[in-house]
C-alpha cells in the first residue's frame, strides 16, 4: 500500500534535480588576523570541551545475550499490522500524475502504471513502476519496508534515469490515514536537496501521493507533485 508513494519518490526525484540549484551557498573570509586567531583557539576549546561532553553522555554499550538477541530477532523477522497493511495494496494501479517544475509553471500532465507483490515472507512490498517522464519511457523498482526494530518505514528506490538509491523514512499517522516520509537526495549541482511527502488513503482502491521540494527560483517549500492511484480491476 505504501509502496505507491515510491513512485512519486521516483517522479520527484527526477525533479528535485533541478531545485538544488535554489539552496543558498555559504560563504566565508580568508582573512585571518591575531584576534581572530586567538577567538578561534578560544573557540576550538570550547568546541572539544563540548565533544568530551557528548561523549560522555553517550550511552553505554547495552550487552547482548543470547535471549535478547534471539527476541530481537524473531520480532524483527516476523510480518505485523504494517505489513499487512502493505499487502492490502498487492496489483496494479494506475496513476494520474501532475507536475508542477516551479511554484509558478503550468502544471505537466501524464500517467503510470505500479505492480505491487510482497516478498520475503510478506515482510517487504516490491513495485515495479513504468510510465512516461518529460517525453521519455521510464522503468522503476521500489521497496517498501516497515522497520520492526526501527518501528518506522523505510523504502528505496532505482530506475533506468539515474545511477542512485534514493532512500526516505517516515512514520504512519492513523488519526490522517496518512505516511509521512522525508529523505534527501543530490542534485545536479551537487548539493544535497532534501524533500518531503505525504502518502494518503482515501479507501482501499484510491490513494493520493503529494511530494513537496524547494521552489527553483525562491527555495521556498512547494507541492512539486501530486499522483492520484486507482486500482485496475
Amino acid at each position: 500500500m505504501t509502496a505507491q508513494n515510491q513512485n512519486l519518490l521516483y517522479m520527484k526525484q527526477k525533479l528535485l534535480t533541478i531545485c538544488a540549484a535554489a539552496l543558498l551557498f555559504a560563504s566565508c573570509s580568508n582573512e585571518k588576523t591575531e584576534g581572530e586567531a586567538t577567538s578561534k583557539d578560544s573557540s576550538d576549546t570550547k568546541m572539544d570541551k563540548m565533544d568530551d561532553n557528548a561523549k560522555k553522555e553517550k550511552p553505554a554499550w547495552i550487552p547482548i545475550d543470547s535471549n535478547m538477541m534471539n527476541k530481537a530477532w524473531q520480532e524483527s523477522m516476523t510480518p505485523g499490522e504494517p505489513h499487512k497493511m502493505m499487502a492490502k495494496a498487492s496489483g496494479t494501479w494506475t496513476g494520474d500524475v501532475t507536475m508542477w517544475m516551479a511554484a509558478d509553471a503550468q502544471p505537466m500532465k501524464s500517467t503510470s502504471t505500479s505492480v505491487n507483490s510482497m516478498i520475503f515472507n510478506g515482510l517487504y512490498q516490491q513495485s515495479k513502476h513504468t510510465g512516461n517522464m518529460m517525453g521519455q519511457k521510464f522503468e522503476g523498482m521500489s521497496t517498501m519496508a516497515y522497520d520492526n526494530l526501527e518501528k518506522q518505514y523505510v523504502s528505496t528506490w532505482i530506475d533506468n534515469m539515474g545511477s542512485g538509491i534514493l532512500v526516505t523514512k517516515g512514520k504512519w499517522d492513523d488519526a490522517t490515514k496518512s505516511l509521512n516520509m522525508t529523505g534527501s537526495m543530490t542534485g545536479m549541482n551537487g548539493q544535497e536537496c532534501t524533500m518531503r511527502e505525504v502518502f494518503k488513503i482515501v479507501d482501499d482502491n484510491n490513494q493520493i501521493l503529494e511530494m513537496y521540494g524547494p521552489d527553483p527560483k525562491t527555495g521556498k517549500e512547494y507541492k512539486t507533485m501530486e499522483i492520484k492511484y486507482t486500482r485496475k480491476k
